[in-house]
């Protein structure tokens, strides 16, 4: 959400910026995605990082020779 309205944004007013956060809520709560495709997709990126051994954000380690 910060990313979305805050980041990147140059709000003359406290109540400009404000006002972009309720649109962007408001945007967000209207197009809701259903939570088993959320659930499927979080299960496949976890899949694919196991497969690259790529860990908590990070890169897996060189493999010692």
């Amino acid at each position: 959400m910060r990313q979305f309205t805050i980041a990147n944004s140059n709000h003359p007013k406290r109540a400009v910026q404000t006002r972009a956060l309720h649109t962007y809520l408001r945007w967000r709560n209207a197009n809701t995605r259903h939570r088993d495709v959320l659930a499927a997709a979080r299960k496949e990126r976890s899949r694919i990082r196991s497969e690259k051994g790529i860990r908590w954000g990070r890169r897996s380690l060189p493999a010692a020779a």
